[in-house]
């Protein structure tokens, strides 16, 4: 079954009606530096297998990255595991293009 997605738009009406959103930023540290999502837990995409038991199994966990490559593995990988998860589609390029708060 296909990973769910949603567009950067939707993510923000997402995080503004519920702030305590599960939301993963599996970019390197220097990227997450330079900007982010100003709730998002940073997770680098090679620490996800050994930093997994920090994400809620009882909620849906939104994985972004730089544009949706990265997050895509991590989302496939983490719904393996069991957990549900949605990629964010365009990741922080389209969240900045877009005019959305950064951190």
């Amino acid at each position: 079954m296909p990973i769910a997605t949603v567009s950067v738009h939707e993510l923000a009406a997402i995080l503004t009606a519920d702030p305590s959103t599960p939301l993963i930023d599996v970019r390197e540290l220097d990227e997450f530096n330079q900007v982010h999502v100003p709730s998002a837990v940073h997770i680098p995409l090679q620490t996800v297998p050994l930093r997994h038991l920090e994400l809620p199994t009882d909620r849906t966990v939104y994985v972004i990255c730089a544009v949706g490559g990265r997050s895509a593995q991590a989302c496939a990988w983490l719904d393996q595991q069991g957990y549900d998860v949605v990629n964010v589609e365009g990741g922080t390029r389209d969240w900045v293009a877009a005019g959305l708060p950064t951190g």
